[in-house]
């Protein structure tokens, strides 16, 4: 089979090109897509972004049952993308391999941890990419690169054969350039039944607060003339702790399962890590336990806060990213701030377990912002039939 079209954004792991051809036909005949290097693919090693990764883990025997799906549907698999190391951070930089390039905006990062497959779907390499979303991977890179993007419901698709990080909030999600193409892929390969999403729009208000005043900006008239679908959004606050608490918590939570999921092969192979994620590492290993206590309470509450509000089919609407990508030459302070700000909204449906597409709605000095939509757990079908409708009315791609 023939490799993914000339990779001009650096969104391709480098090497020998991958590529499978499709092991029938269906729904997603004639489409190409990309994994990122979290998924296994038979006959190489999954890389997962570090070469001491690389160095101490076998070739896969099987592709991860996910890429499996997808072939067996009709789709060819035309390469494998970069991903931040260990898919633990947001910005999409790689020291090792190389950082994409963001095709929408060239002097901008393109997000993380996804970073490849967004750039390859932006960039035309590819119909649709696989990504996976722990805190926002999917959700932020397809805002600052100017795509769809979906977050599935926790346990909506099988997590089988990929690198975990937080295995209670990693999810695979996929982007694509069309809003009919994210939902077919959807129809392949989710598992949840279809639930409703006939409720009204519910305006998550610390999102809209949070958000700088040319993304909300950009944004709001595409939120007014959702409003044709399900007439006027209702504002509501649910984060009275503050953006800041959820971070926080969301952080401990993330951490405690990182380190006992990446800690043996830390302590084993004493990997060499880029400093932003070597910090993170070191953060988890001296972790306070009562910290990860109070970070998984407080997901207990929120989930009862918010799963109830949404279980009649309300959509909530919020700014995907407070701000569009930074620039490529923004510092370490500006990029720690924006993840911060940034996760403390995008952590609303990890920790609740929440489907959430963000659509590519607006334009802040010529850079992407995305307007998500989240919904409730088992509802995703209906969220990308919703996605599509909003698409023809607010005149993206369909």
């Amino acid at each position: 089979m023939a490799p993914a079209k000339q990779d001009r954004h650096g969104a391709f792991v480098p090497g020998e090109p991958i590529a499978c051809a499709p092991l029938g036909s269906g729904r997603l005949s004639g489409l190409r897509f990309a994994a990122k290097d979290v998924f296994a693919v038979a006959g190489r090693v999954t890389g997962y972004g570090n070469p001491d990764w690389q160095r101490t883990h076998d070739v896969a025997p099987a592709h991860a049952p996910l890429i499996t799906t997808l072939l067996q549907a009709g789709a060819e698999l035309a390469g494998v993308t970069k991903t931040v190391e260990l898919a633990w951070g947001m910005t999409g930089i790689n020291p090792w391999q190389g950082t994409p390039i963001n095709p929408a905006a060239p002097d901008r990062l393109p997000g993380g941890s996804s970073c490849g497959s967004a750039a390859a779907v932006a960039g035309e390499s590819v119909d649709f990419a696989l990504g996976t979303d722990t805190g926002g991977s999917v959700r932020v890179p397809a805002s600052y690169c100017g795509i769809f993007g979906i977050r599935p419901s926790f346990g909506a698709v099988s997590a089988a054969g990929v690198c975990p990080l937080a295995p209670s909030m990693d999810v695979p999600g996929w982007f694509a350039r069309q809003a009919a193409v994210l939902a077919e892929v959807g129809e392949a390969v989710l598992a949840l039944e279809r639930l409703s999403v006939s409720g009204p729009l519910l305006r998550l208000e610390e999102a809209w607060v949070g958000a700088q005043a040319p993304v909300a900006e950009a944004l709001r008239p595409a939120m007014a003339r959702l409003e044709k679908l399900r007439g006027r959004t209702i504002g509501i606050r649910l984060l009275p702790e503050g953006v800041d608490a959820v971070y926080d918590h969301f952080r401990t939570v993330q951490a405690e399962e990182a380190w006992a999921t990446l800690g043996p092969w830390v302590e084993s192979t004493g990997p060499k890590l880029a400093p932003d994620v070597a910090a993170r590492v070191a953060a988890a290993r001296a972790l306070d336990p009562e910290a990860a206590a109070a970070g998984r309470a407080f997901r207990r509450t929120l989930r009862a806060r918010i799963r109830p509000l949404l279980a009649g089919g309300a959509i909530l609407l919020a700014p995907t990213s407070p701000c569009p990508a930074p620039l490529t030459v923004a510092g370490d302070e500006e990029l720690e701030a924006v993840r911060q700000a940034t996760i403390g909204i995008t952590a609303v449906a990890s920790l609740c377990g929440l489907c959430e597409v963000t659509l590519p709605a607006g334009k802040v000095a010529g850079a992407p912002v995305g307007l998500s939509l989240i919904a409730g757990p088992g509802r995703d079908r209906g969220l990308l039939a919703f996605a599509c409708d909003a698409a023809d009315v607010l005149g993206l791609p369909v």
